[in-house]
Order: structure tokens, then C-alpha cells, then sequence
């Protein structure tokens, strides 16, 4: 039935689904997962890095993150090339605001912007709707610290805490248990709450530095600071939470084997 129905863009199936929109939305569960946390003293994003090719230029130092203005960062699942053209139209509606009012583009408005481009490619013939989902993180005067996503139905929605990318439903199930209701944490605390759920979720046998990249959203002195983590950085929160896992599992044991020799012969 469905191939009736899903040659075309515009045409509603007769349960008024849009194929071409699920099919984007399936390219995405298959890309790369990218991790978003609001903290009260800042926000964080990480990605997994799948090209980790040594022969890369290493001038390019971020696969999937990406600098939109002074005050917002986004980070992409999905298609790159569809990635590249938002990110770049990101820019150009960004700087426009800045150079006709004077001031950064609201984080809200911004995004709100960009869905509305995004639907569009929903709705007319000839096109196809872009193969990614965003991240963004950013900061603005009205709002204070702000995560947002978007999916390419030009749907977006603001967030504690979200994942989008491969075992996304896994790792939104681990936030969801790891972090209360109404719980503000740390910037530090976001960092380790997200090694603990990519060493969970991602499809490798061993976390590492090359496969992940992470950055950081802060204001200091009235200025938004924008800090993509070093490996060593990473590399140091990865060791911290073996150190736990191991001492935890140690602790688990020492606890059965007490249970054990306590138990009636």
C-alpha cells in the first residue's frame, strides 16, 4: 500500500501519513547520536564521531558540531551534505538579524525560522524533505540558557535533556531515570551523565576520544564562551567513569559474597 503513496512528497497516504517524511526520519535513527544537556550553569552537546579516518586534515577538529553565531552551537544527526546547506543558512539568518537590528538573533526565533524552511520541503513538489535533525544550544537575553531540537518535518521543541541519532530511545530512557524532576545539575555533572549514557547506548566495545567530540556553552563577564573539549578532556571523563563502574562493581561483588556467607547451609 505504502508504495502507492510514497513517490511523492505532498501526497498523503489515506491514513494521512507522509512516506517521505518517515523515510527521513528512519535516515536518521541509522546516523551518528548526538546527546543534549541543559545545566543550570551552562549547556552541553556530544556527538559521536564515525569518521575517524587518520588520513582527515586535522584542521578540521569538529565532524558534527557547529559554531552558528557568538551565542549558539548545534550539533547534526543525519545527512551531511543536507547538514552543511542548513548550518550555512543558519549563519546567513543569524548575521542578517545582527546587521539589521544590532543585536544576536533570539535562540527561539532562530530555530523557529529555520523549521519553517524546513516544512516548506514538505509541502511542495519537486523537493524532498532534509535528511537531519538538529541540536541547538544557545543563550540570549530573554530566556537565558536554551536546548532545542528539530526534525525534518520542521517540528522543534525546547529540552532539559534530548538525544536524536542511533539508540536515541535508549539513551532518552537513561535521562529520563538519571534525571529528576525539577533537579537542576552542574555543567560537570551534565559532562559525566553524558559519558555514562553514550558508553551505554553507542555501538562500540570501548568509549574514546576519537569517537566523540563534546562542547561546551557558558557566559562569563556578559559574554557567551563556546568550548570544543580536547581529547585529554574527554579522555579524562571517560577514565573517571571506568574508575566509578569498576569500583561500583567491586562494591556490588564484595556485597554478594558477604550475602552468601551469610546464608543458612
Amino acid at each position: 500500500m505504502a508504495r502507492r503513496y510514497d513517490s511523492r512528497t505532498t501526497i498523503f497516504s489515506p491514513e494521512g501519513r507522509l512516506y517521505q517524511v518517515e523515510y527521513a526520519m528512519e535516515a536518521i535513527s541509522h546516523a551518528g547520536t548526538c546527546l543534549g544537556i541543559l545545566a543550570k550553569d551552562g549547556i552541553l552537546l556530544a556527538a559521536e564521531r564515525r569518521n575517524t579516518n587518520k588520513l582527515l586534515d586535522g584542521a578540521i577538529f569538529s565532524e558534527k558540531i557547529y559554531k552558528l553565531n557568538e551565542d549558539m552551537v548545534c550539533s547534526v544527526a543525519g545527512i551531511t551534505s543536507d547538514a552543511n546547506v542548513l548550518t550555512n543558512e543558519l549563519r546567513v539568518i543569524a548575521q542578517r538579524y545582527q546587521y539589521n537590528y544590532g543585536e544576536a538573533m533570539p535562540c527561539e526565533q532562530l530555530v523557529s525560522y529555520l523549521c519553517d524552511i524546513k516544512q516548506a520541503y514538505t509541502q511542495y513538489g519537486g523537493k524532498r524533505p532534509f535528511g537531519v535533525s538538529i541540536l541547538y544550544m544557545g543563550w540570549d537575553k530573554h530566556y537565558g540558557y536554551q536546548l532545542y531540537q528539530s526534525d525534518p518535518s520542521g517540528n522543534y521543541g525546547g529540552w532539559k535533556a534530548t538525544c536524536i541519532g542511533n539508540n536515541s530511545g535508549a539513551a532518552v530512557s537513561m535521562l529520563k531515570q538519571e534525571l529528576k524532576e525539577d533537579e537542576e545539575i552542574t555543567l560537570r555533572q551534565a559532562q559525566d551523565l553524558a559519558i555514562k549514557v553514550l558508553s551505554k547506548t553507542l555501538d562500540m566495545t570501548k568509549l574514546t576520544s576519537e569517537k566523540i567530540e563534546m562542547a561546551t556553552l557558558t557566559r562569563q563577564n556578559e559574554k557567551t564562551i563556546i568550548k570544543i573539549l580536547e581529547n585529554k578532556d574527554v579522555d579524562g571523563l571517560i577514565e573517571k567513569y571506568e574508575k566509578l563502574e569498576a569500583e561500583a562493581e567491586a562494591a556490588k561483588k564484595a556485597a554478594a559474597a558477604a550475602a552468601a556467607g551469610q546464608a543458612p547451609k
